[in-house]
C-alpha cells in the first residue's frame, strides 16, 4: 500500500471512503514539538554515556522552537498539492522541490540563537557556516538530500538539517488536504517529502497499537502495519532486539530479507518516548545490530555519516 495526499477540493468524495479507515498520514503538530524533544533529550542525557551530545542536540531542538515562532511561514501550497496528486508524487519532494530562501533565513536565525551557548569546536562550526555563501549552503543542502554525505562534514550536517527540517515541517503543516492509502510501493519513504524515517512509534490514545514511521525531515508520520519490514515489506524473517529486556520501550525490528533494521518505540511502555531523542540515546542498540550484520534503514537528524573536519 502507498499513501497519496488528496487536495482540499477532492476531499468531499474521498471522505466517505476513508472515514472508517486508519489515518494513513499524520501531518506534523508543531506546537511544542521541539521543546518536547529538547526536554526528552535532556532527560535521556542523565546517566547516558552520550550525555554531552544529547545535551548539544537539545540545544539545537530548543533553538528550533524559538526560530519556529520568530519566523512563521506563509505559503499557498494548493497548486503544488494538485500537481503532485496528478503525478502521484509527494507534494514536498525534497529531491525536486525548489528551495525558497526561507530555509537559509532559518539557518542564520538558528546560528544567532545558538552562538551564545556554543563553545570550542561547535562554536567554530557555526561561525564557519555563518560565513558560508548562499551557494555553498545550497550545495551542502543538495548533498544531504542526495545522500552524498562525504561532501558535508558530520559536524555541519546537524545544523544544516535543522534548518531544512524546520522549513519542511512548516510547509507540511500548511498542506490543505488529507491522505488515503492506495495500492502501490515505496512505503519506506515519507509520502509528504520523500525522505526516510528516523524511527517508528507504536502509539497510544486514539491511535492505540498502530505503528507510524516518523519522518526525519518534515516531521510527518505515516502508518505501516506492524510485523512487516518497513523497508522491503516482507514478513517472513523478522526479529526483534532489545538491550534491557523483553519489556523494553525501544526495540529494533530486523529483516533477514533486506538486511536492515528500524527501531520501534512503544508508547504503552513509556508514554514519553520521542522519535528523534530516544533513537539518538539508544546507540548501544545500533552497535548491537551492526555486530549482527544489519544496516540502519533510517538516519537520525543529529547523526549523519560524513567526513569530519
Amino acid at each position: 500500500m502507498s499513501i497519496r495526499i488528496i487536495p482540499q477540493d477532492q476531499l468531499e468524495k474521498s471522505e466517505k471512503r476513508t472515514a472508517e479507515n486508519i489515518p494513513p498520514l499524520l501531518f506534523p503538530r508543531l506546537k511544542n514539538l521541539y521543546n518536547r524533544r529538547a526536554t526528552r533529550l535532556r532527560e535521556l542525557a542523565e546517566n547516558n554515556p552520550l550525555g554531552d551530545y544529547l545535551r548539544f542536540a537539545a540545544q539545537i531542538a530548543h533553538a528550533q522552537e524559538v526560530v519556529l515562532y520568530d519566523h512563521p511561514l506563509e505559503m499557498d501550497l494548493t497548486t503544488r498539492l494538485q500537481e503532485a496528486a496528478a503525478q502521484g508524487k509527494p507534494p514536498l519532494d525534497a529531491h525536486i522541490l525548489p528551495r525558497d530562501a526561507h530555509w537559509q533565513r532559518l539557518l542564520h536565525s538558528l546560528i544567532a540563537e545558538l552562538k551564545p551557548e556554543m563553545t570550542g569546536p561547535a562554536l567554530a562550526v557555526i561561525e564557519n557556516l555563518e560565513k558560508a555563501s548562499s551557494q555553498e549552503l545550497e550545495a551542502m543542502a543538495s548533498a544531504l538530500f542526495a545522500a552524498d554525505f562525504a561532501d558535508v562534514s558530520s559536524d555541519k550536517a546537524p545544523f544544516i538539517w535543522a534548518a531544512l527540517s524546520l522549513y519542511w515541517a512548516q510547509m507540511a503543516s500548511l498542506i490543505p488536504g488529507k491522505a488515503r492509502a492506495e495500492y502501490g510501493e515505496a512505503r519506506q519513504f515519507c509520502p509528504v517529502c520523500g525522505s526516510m524515517p528516523v524511527s517508528s512509534i507504536v502509539q497510544i490514545g486514539t491511535s492505540q497499537g498502530l505503528r507510524y514511521l516518523h519522518c526525519n525531515l518534515c516531521e510527518s508520520e505515516w502508518h505501516v502495519v506492524r510485523i512487516k519490514c518497513s523497508n522491503c515489506e516482507q514478513t517472513r524473517d523478522l526479529n526483534y532486539w532489545s538491550i534491557d529486556s523483553e519489556q523494553s520501550a525501544i526495540k529494533a525490528e530486523s529483516c533477514g530479507d533486506c538486511g536492515t533494521y528500524l527501531k520501534i518505540l512503544y508508547q504503552e511502555k513509556d508514554p514519553n518516548v520521542e522519535a528523534v531523542a530516544d533513537d539518538l540515546a539508544s546507540l548501544v542498540l545500533d552497535a548491537r545490530m551492526e555486530q549482527e550484520g544489519f544496516a540502519r534503514s533510517s538516519i537520525n537528524p543529529f547523526l549523519f555519516p560524513g567526513e569530519g573536519e
